[in-house]
C-alpha cells in the first residue's frame, strides 16, 4: 500500500519549459525552440494546377531542411462576444431609428446564429528547434569551485547568445521557404508566446483564441 504521506509532484515538473527569454522558449533539457505564426490559405478554391504547384514547392520545401520542425495546428471555438459588445456600442450611439432597427435585428441574427453553429477559428505555428550539443564539462575536467556566479552567469549568457544565432538561422531558413510556397509568418515576441503556452497547459480557462496583435501581423 503506497505511503499516505507522499506528496504528488507539482504539475510544473511535467512542463518541458524552463523560461522563455526573448521570445525564445528554453527547454529543461537545453533545448531552444522559435515559434512563428504563419498565415493560411484556402487550398479547396484553387485550381488543380495550383494546388499540384503548392504541393510540389512545399515538398521540396521540406525536402531542403536538414533539421525537423513541427506544426501545430489550433482549432478553437470562436467566442464573438467582443463583437457583441461593438454592435451594442453602435446602438446606443446611434441616432436614426431605423438604423437602430437594423443593427437590433443584426445583434439577434449574430447570437442565434452563434448558438446553432458551433463557429471554429484555426491557428497555424511552426516550431523551429535547436538543441545545442550537450558538454558536461564536469567530465571534462574544466569545472572549478573556485569560479564565481558572475563568470558562470557571463557564460551561459555568452552560449545562449552562440545557440540564438544558430536557431535564427534555421528560422530564416524556414521563414523563406514559407514565402516560396505562398506562405506569410511571423516570429512571436515573449508575451505572445507566453499567452500561447498558456492557454495550451490551460485549455479550459480561455475560450477566446489568440490572434496577431498590434506586434504580431501577417
Amino acid at each position: 500500500m503506497p505511503n499516505a504521506k507522499t506528496k504528488s509532484s507539482p504539475s510544473q515538473e511535467f512542463v518541458p519549459v524552463k523560461e522563455v527569454r526573448d521570445g525564445i522558449v528554453i527547454l529543461k533539457d537545453g533545448g531552444l525552440r522559435a515559434i512563428l505564426m504563419t498565415s493560411s490559405l484556402n487550398f479547396a478554391l484553387k485550381s488543380e494546377d495550383e494546388q499540384n504547384a503548392f504541393i510540389m514547392q512545399f515538398q521540396n520545401f521540406l525536402n531542403s531542411l536538414d533539421f525537423s520542425v513541427q506544426i501545430s495546428v489550433q482549432s478553437r471555438r470562436l467566442d464573438i462576444r467582443p463583437y457583441l459588445r461593438i454592435l451594442e456600442e453602435r446602438l446606443t450611439e446611434t441616432i436614426d431609428e431605423l438604423m437602430r432597427i437594423q443593427i437590433r435585428e443584426y445583434i439577434e441574427f449574430v447570437k442565434s446564429f452563434t448558438e446553432a453553429a458551433n463557429i471554429m477559428t484555426k491557428l497555424f505555428f511552426v516550431i523551429v528547434p535547436y538543441t545545442p550539443a550537450a558538454l558536461d564539462l564536469s567530465k571534462s575536467g574544466f569545472s572549478f569551485p573556485w569560479s564565481s556566479s558572475k563568470k558562470n552567469k557571463l557564460t551561459e549568457s555568452m552560449t545562449f547568445e552562440e545557440n540564438l544565432t544558430q536557431l535564427e538561422q534555421r528560422v530564416a531558413i524556414v521563414q523563406q521557404g514559407l514565402i516560396r510556397s505562398g506562405i506569410r509568418s511571423v516570429q512571436l515576441g515573449t508575451e505572445e508566446v507566453v499567452e500561447l503556452l498558456y492557454k495550451i497547459f490551460n485549455p479550459g480557462e480561455l475560450d477566446q483564441p489568440m490572434k496577431p496583435g498590434d506586434n504580431v501581423k501577417l
